[in-house]
């Protein structure tokens, strides 16, 4: 929890005080190297490092970036190492560095032409200690976990250099031609100092990664050397966070809590029996993932322009082709075959919830939970018509937030839209894979669930596991902490699980009073009105079809989160929210003037000083400044409820049947008209249903 907000603090400065260190004016030589901090723990008896390898082998058959013919346009040198560095903190490095290369910096043959390095640093996870649970799968893991992350994000931003038409490789730990160390050592983002070679803002070990490029960059000079009083100083700023920066005292930095218990005090959050909504059992209906509205577009349902876009809408902005690539690869990871003898020591449900929950954070999903996964959370079909059997009976749930920094300096509906998503998917699919590889080797069925290959339906699980609460916004669960602002990953499973019970924080009220993100909706997807059912579920349900059009042909943008951009419960995560948090969840009273109030201050506008990225679009395989520009939306305070009379939903018998597959089914808006009129209330459902199978 951070003392001091970082709303002045531009992005591109990284989350550490990196500015605040002095440099030498010079170049460093080439120096005889110190040792590296280590873990320092003893690897558990169960480590997950040891199934890793196959996601090794994706990043590198992906770490050479494919060159475009033209390169694409760049302001200046200011902004296009804000635009590197940026990208690299937006993926969670945590020390950034750029440097010249020299035939020093090469362990292996020279690339011609590559003529500078990016260092990349990603500090060790705080150490498990031996009674926490999940020692077994985590300990002696650190280095791993820290080496994958700085391989994801050098991969990544390789990958994106090369779409601006720079040649750039990535070195990690799936294949390097230079010596890393050297490199961080020149780009002053470590030293040698005390006998070791470290970082003055990282405590102990760390991973790193190194890209090599066409593209020169103005370079960061090495570190110089500090006195007693000047490094007292400094340490205390960054001690206590001072600026807004990450702060090195780790109970502010929330990285005291035990492993299993994760990052946020969900554990504070009121737990109820069932979800905060209503869900009939017995009348959802296992749906085809052809009902999807990306599906459908893309099988032509929506007319030739979606169809046309749907394969672009995400790719058509470099940030968003960098990753797509490499998520296409790990679906192969989501499968595999089971151990053929359960390991001793994993039929305790309550220890084995314990442990996924401590794995899933320690490889940097945001928040985790287990549940049991009934029949109807599976797709029935999958889109090319295959039937889905309904197999492993638990799930473990995990969300990864989509980045408040990077949303506050964009307008939701702009061109780092599709970047944000695609973002929180790969990580999602890194560690779902590895999870789910994980239970393999110890003998228990697992399959990962990713945005690139799904066979259950994320929504009911985020509930049953108790993530959050169905909002306003639709077919999206908000969280107290991070609000809507996530992405999810999924792994079934039959290994044994204690499951988590749903919470209520009060958000079906709140959401009753708030009606920012309907306001705020650029094509009018969200309901002003009250709830409906919908498949069996009391939702605002939306009109799918407004907003999957939306964000497929959004020409002044990539995608659109302009919803999750205003809501009132996307915060920085300041100590000074947390009154406001509590108010929300403990006094009904509050959330109305909370909800004005949020409009006051201004917030889900855009934020200048966050804004680290340079807009580009693809065209035609060529990067240009977007002929159309970019969304940049302001709030729209003078907004009045809109008349919703030609609102549409779409329920499973308007829907394509499963088994046809890709086969056309053109969408009847009519039809969805008119069922979002005849739609029965709750109300109704509650008094019908009594005595079936529901919750709530």
């Amino acid at each position: 929890m951070r003392l001091f907000s970082n709303r002045k603090r531009p992005a591109a400065a990284g989350p550490l005080p990196s500015e605040r260190l002095r440099r030498r004016s010079a170049p460093l030589l080439p120096i005889t190297l110190p040792p590296v901090p280590t873990e320092g723990v003893e690897p558990g008896p169960a480590c997950f490092a040891d199934v890793v390898d196959p996601i090794l082998d994706v990043f590198a058959s992906c770490r050479t970036a494919e060159v475009s013919s033209a390169v694409a346009p760049l302001p200046s040198d200011r902004a296009a190492v804000d635009n590197v560095k940026g990208y690299c903190f937006f993926l969670d490095a945590d020390l950034v560095g750029i440097c010249e290369l020299s035939d020093w910096a090469w362990t292996g043959e020279p690339i011609a032409g590559h003529s500078h390095a990016i260092s990349i640093l990603v500090a060790h996870r705080r150490p498990i200690r031996r009674s926490e649970p999940g020692y077994d799968w985590i300990g002696g893991g650190a280095q791993v976990a820290a080496e994958m992350r700085a391989m994801e994000i050098a991969t990544v931003v390789a990958r994106y250099l090369g779409t601006l038409g720079h040649a750039a490789t990535a070195h990690t730990m799936a294949g390097s031609e230079v010596d890393a160390h050297q490199v961080a050592v020149a780009a002053g983002v470590v030293e040698p100092r005390h006998g070791t070679l470290t970082s003055p803002l990282i405590p102990g070990g760390y991973g790193l990664a190194t890209i090599t490029t066409s593209l020169a960059l103005p370079c960061d000079g090495p570190l110089a050397a500090r006195g007693f009083l000047e490094h007292a100083r400094l340490m205390t700023r960054h001690w206590l966070g001072v600026g807004g920066t990450r702060p090195g005292w780790r109970r502010l930095a929330g990285q005291h809590r035990p492993w299993h218990l994760g990052r946020y005090p969900m554990e504070k959050v009121p737990r109820v029996e069932e979800p905060t909504t209503l869900i009939i059992e017995d009348e959802v209906q296992r749906v085809p993932a052809r009902h999807n509205f990306f599906v459908r577009a893309a099988a032509g349902d929506l007319g030739p322009r979606p169809k046309r876009e749907v394969a672009r809408f995400i790719p058509k902005a470099p940030h968003g082709m960098a990753t797509s690539d490499m998520l296409n690869r790990l679906v192969p990871l989501q499968h595999g075959d089971t151990a053929p003898e359960i390991a001793p020591g994993t039929e305790d449900p309550d220890h084995n919830a314990d442990t996924v929950k401590a794995l899933g954070h320690f490889l940097g999903a945001d928040m985790t939970g287990v549940c049991d996964a009934p029949a109807y959370v599976w797709y029935s079909h999958r889109p090319d018509g295959a039937e889905i059997e309904a197999k492993q009976g638990n799930a473990i749930v995990f969300v990864l937030d989509q980045g408040y920094e990077t949303m506050e300096g964009a307008s939701g509906d702009d061109w780092i839209s599709g970047a944000q998503s695609m973002r929180a998917y790969l990580r999602a699919s890194m560690i779902a894979c590895t999870i789910a590889a994980h239970l393999r080797a110890l003998g228990w069925s697992a399959q990962a669930h990713t945005a690139r290959y799904d066979e259950v339906s994320h929504i009911p699980l985020l509930l049953r596991a108790g993530i959050g609460e169905l909002s306003r916004i639709g077919e999206l669960v908000l969280n107290p902490f991070v609000g809507p602002r996530f992405k999810s990953g999924v792994v079934t499973t039959d290994l044994p699980l204690t499951s988590d019970r749903p919470i209520d924080f009060g958000l079906q009220d709140f959401c009753g009073k708030c009606t920012k993100c309907a306001r705020e909706c650029p094509c009018g997807a969200i309901r002003f009105g009250d709830k409906t059912m919908f498949n069996g579920y009391e939702m605002w349900k939306p009109d799918v079809d407004r907003c999957a059009r939306y964000r497929i042909t959004n020409m002044r943008g990539s995608a659109c989160g302009r919803c999750m951009k205003t809501c009132p419960y996307n915060v920085e995560g300041i100590l000074a929210e947390r009154p406001f948090q509590w108010a929300a969840m403990k006094l009904p009273f509050s959330r109305s003037w909370i909800a004005r109030l949020d409009d006051r201050v201004g917030r889900g506008s855009i934020n200048p000083a966050k804004k680290w990225w340079i807009d580009i679009e693809m065209v035609d395989g060529t990067p240009v400044a977007p002929p159309k520009g970019a969304n940049a939306r302001g709030l729209n305070l003078e907004r009045k409820p809109r008349d919703e009379s030609g609102f549409a939903i779409f329920p499973p018998d308007i829907a394509p049947p499963g088994p046809e597959g890709m086969a056309p089914f053109p969408l009847d808006r009519e039809a969805g008209v008119a069922a979002a009129a005849q739609a029965e209330t709750p109300q109704v459902a509650r008094a019908r249903s009594t005595g079936t199978n529901t919750h709530r």
